[in-house]
């Protein structure tokens, strides 16, 4: 019986080969989306579960309140990581001490190579459960040690055994390898930290750390948390941790005040609610995830509802053949197996072929989305999964013609009888035309929205020039005391116009302190971004004074200058306009940066315009630029007639000189701009791909439907012809149905979207306004569309002789 189910069901399809292509390859295209989609959420949500403790693992955060506002920062007090140690360990099987993921230098021999690592504690390869290829996890335990990544060994030692071979960080670290670990997945916060050393060797090669105090966030801490209790339990016992500390010590009234509380932010919420309000998880990229499994959703709808569509389109022709197949004798349950057969035959050779499709644009999927995703085969959850989406999409799009038109009395149809519902009968395919669009037409806005905003902050006026500007890391021993002459020696290569120091790249702030007070503001809880400068860094990066002047290294006094950015000179009560008059003002500064906590006094010398260094979806903060601390960047500006091109290799020749045990190593102010832009770019490429296919796909369903139409209308196209009506007149008969639900779709998609895009814009503090042109544009171009999709039906079905049209069946 199967079998013949089969045969008609394949008979049918070759039968009416354009509405089984359209309904097939439509649905192949949702069903390749929504795979796509899931195998993208499925990354997502298994971020970090890699990890074996994944459950029980956490990161120490701190809230304090700052600016008026509670605001949260993944970095601690050194001292607190002995508090937790000493005082709290009942709550944690493990406590691991880390410094933050940053690039150093390794060198094997005369093979030296750049990669990120971290100092970690001696139980981090068990908490994070490396899985170990030579060695074991307890390979931390000796000081000098260190586990490189497998890729990192390769890297240094070629095919040879790398264990127990001296290794050199940042030339001035002898570590022996005690291990060897898998690379970790891509999908895991760690995937870049390609070797950890030891965090005393940390400590003992950096001894200002140990000397830092309870005012100072400068490293993180990871918890494993006992089995027996809970995050909430162990987060409320060190809530109050480093407050109960800080209260009895002298000269930390400023640190009081900003209520600092500790809490424990689980590993499971690393990923996806990245972002922090008041002290909580609040969003990050599961609000992506939701957009993107929403779209999935809907493509896939869009699909099932052309396979639906069509099927009651084409119920009159099979309505005849029900007939005749119940006067011969047919049961309805058999009519109903045979409409399922087909309907799953459909989806089955739309799976096929949507499996087809995911394989070969996977990679082109992979490079879009920033991921190394790939078609688990061999899973049984997989398949299982893929049987149950066949079941329920074949389910989904044949149960109309599976229940409805078996219902029929076979008298009335043979009899001629109209099947038809009265006016009401199209209705259902009218609404659901009207869905398709309405999904489509806000696909499409909410992409030309995600668009503006990336544009709109990429037009942001950014305080400085990228264009050319260099920026050369010091990453190790080898530059120290060399500065002078490297930038001396880069002048003298002709291909730079300005060479200035910094302790962060332009595209970056790594440093923020409190302790500013000035005249009528004497708490000093307020956050500035603090970056020491060269005096050459104002021309490096094109700064624009609004008020004073440049510090200068000929001044004795500007040792205690200041310059600060419009935003600081707000927040001290000057406005635009009026900056001239913060000149000459002092500012006491209580400065982590100073010892024994001496408050200095410095004088503001002039006011630049805000630079664009942080997200440039964001608010800038308050920055203030100083001469005195220690540079970590080497800012280059090339001269713009000679180019990048030819001023590469020269400024690369000076730096083999002086630093030849550094690779050299460079970033571009413009690309480095650029990549913070990438998530929001990356999401609206794949809304913009998934609308074009939804638009592709409800087209699809038009034609098919546009061809139905005219199909079931020959005869009264015949009879208005012979009766005088023009081709334009019954090609406005036969479209305007379609233009008006195309437009009711324009009018409902316009406040779902906007609502939508309205909530995601909101948690940007720079961001775009929504403009009435989007929805006008969209609904015109769904029109359109609409109007070339149905016009070959239409005006084929009325040029058709109407002697043809009208002849006896």
């Amino acid at each position: 019986m199967l079998t013949n189910y089969l045969k008609i069901a394949f008979r049918n399809l070759v039968r009416y080969k354009v509405y089984s292509a359209i309904n097939i390859g439509g649905l192949a295209v949702g069903m390749a989306v929504a795979m796509l989609i899931g195998l993208w959420i499925y990354d997502e949500l298994s971020f970090n579960k890699y990890h074996k403790n994944y459950d029980r693992i956490a990161q120490v955060m701190e809230d304090q309140i700052v600016n008026g506002e509670r605001q949260t920062s993944e970095t601690v007090p050194f001292p607190f990581i002995n508090e937790l140690k000493v005082n709290y360990k009942e709550n944690f099987r493990r406590i691991v001490p880390s410094t933050h993921n940053s690039a150093h230098v390794l060198a094997a021999g005369e093979n030296r190579i750049s990669r990120t690592g971290q100092f970690m504690g001696e139980e981090a390869p068990e908490l994070f459960s490396l899985e170990m290829l030579a060695g074991t996890r307890a390979g931390l335990q000796e000081m000098q040690s260190v586990l490189v990544s497998e890729s990192t060994a390769t890297a240094l030692f070629g095919k040879s055994n790398p264990m127990n071979r001296v290794v050199k960080i940042d030339t001035d670290k002898n570590v022996r390898v005690a291990g060897i670990y898998r690379d970790l997945p891509q999908n895991s916060r760690f995937h870049k930290v390609q070797f950890i050393a030891t965090w005393e060797y940390f400590l003992a090669t950096n001894a200002y750390m140990s000397k830092k105090k309870w005012d100072n966030s400068a490293l993180w801490i990871f918890v494993e948390i006992k089995p027996e209790t809970s995050f909430e339990t162990a987060s409320a016992a060190i809530r109050d941790a480093k407050l109960n500390v800080i209260r009895h010590i002298d000269n930390m009234k400023e640190e009081v005040a900003t209520q600092p509380k500790m809490w424990l932010n689980p590993m499971r919420n690393w990923h996806l609610y990245s972002d922090f309000v008041n002290g909580l998880p609040d969003s990050g990229p599961v609000q992506y995830v939701w957009l993107v499994a929403v779209i999935g959703f809907f493509v896939l709808l869009l699909a099932c509802i052309n396979f639906m569509n069509l099927s009651t389109a084409r119920s009159e022709k099979r309505a005849k053949e029900v007939g005749v197949r119940k006067a011969i004798g047919s049961l309805r349950s058999q009519l109903v197996r045979q409409f399922f057969t087909e309907s799953f035959l459909v989806v089955f050779i739309a799976f096929v072929i949507s499996i087809v499709l995911v394989s070969s644009s996977l990679a082109w999927f992979n490079e879009l989305s920033a991921k190394q995703m790939f078609i688990p085969w061999t899973d049984a959850y997989f398949w299982f999964f893929c049987l149950g989406f066949i079941g329920v999409t074949g389910l989904l799009a044949g149960s109309y013609p599976a229940l409805y038109l078996t219902s029929f009395q076979p008298v009335k149809v043979l009899k001629g009888v109209s099947i038809r519902l009265g006016r009401f009968a199209s209705l259902p395919r009218k609404v659901l035309v009207t869905i398709q669009f309405t999904v489509s037409i806000t696909l499409v806005i909410c992409t030309i929205i995600i668009y503006s905003q990336v544009q709109f902050a990429k037009n942001r006026p950014v305080g400085y020039s990228r264009d050319l500007l260099m920026m050369v890391p010091m990453r190790t021993d080898d530059f120290t005391d060399k500065t002078e002459i490297i930038q001396s020696e880069l002048k003298k290569t002709g291909v730079t116009s300005e060479v200035a120091l910094s302790q962060s790249p332009a595209t970056g702030v790594w440093s923020s302190n409190t302790g500013f007070t000035w005249k009528g503001n004497e708490l000093g809880t307020d956050d500035f971004a603090t970056l020491t400068v060269s005096p050459e860094y104002a021309g490096a990066v094109g700064w624009q004074f609004l008020a004073g002047r440049n510090l200068s290294g000929e001044l004795a006094s500007d040792s205690t200058g200041f310059v600060i950015n419009e935003t600081a000179a707000r927040l001290m009560g000057f406005e635009d306009g009026k900056m001239n008059g913060i000149i000459g003002q002092t500012v006491n500064w209580k400065s982590k940066w100073m010892t024994n906590d001496v408050q200095k006094q410095f004088r503001i010398v002039g006011v630049v315009k805000d630079m664009v260094m942080e997200s440039p979806f964001e608010k800038i903060r308050p920055t203030v630029f100083f001469l005195f601390g220690d540079a970590n960047w080497i800012n280059i500006k090339i001269s713009k007639a000679v180019g990048a091109a030819a001023a590469i290799p020269k400024i690369e020749a000076v730096f083999k000189k002086l630093t030849p045990a550094t690779p050299f190593e460079y970033q571009f102010a413009d690309q480095e701009y650029e990549a913070k832009f990438r998530a929001e770019e990356r999401i609206g490429k794949l809304s913009g791909f998934f609308s074009f296919l939804a638009i592709l796909i409800s087209c699809l369903g038009l034609f098919g439907l546009a061809s139905f139409v005219a199909e079931q209308r020959t005869k009264e196209i015949g009879i208005r012809k012979v009766l005088g009506a023009s081709v334009a007149n019954l090609w406005s008969m036969l479209s305007k149905d379609f233009v008006v639900l195309v437009f009711i779709s324009a009018i409902i998609s316009a406040p779902v979207s906007l609502f939508a895009m309205q909530q995601w814009l909101s948690q940007y503090d720079y961001r775009t306004g929504i403009s009435w042109w989007i929805f006008l544009a969209t609904g015109f171009g769904a029109l359109f569309l609409t109007l070339v999709t149905i016009s070959y039906q239409a005006i084929k079905a009325a040029l058709l002789d109407p002697v043809k049209s009208l002849s006896s069946e």
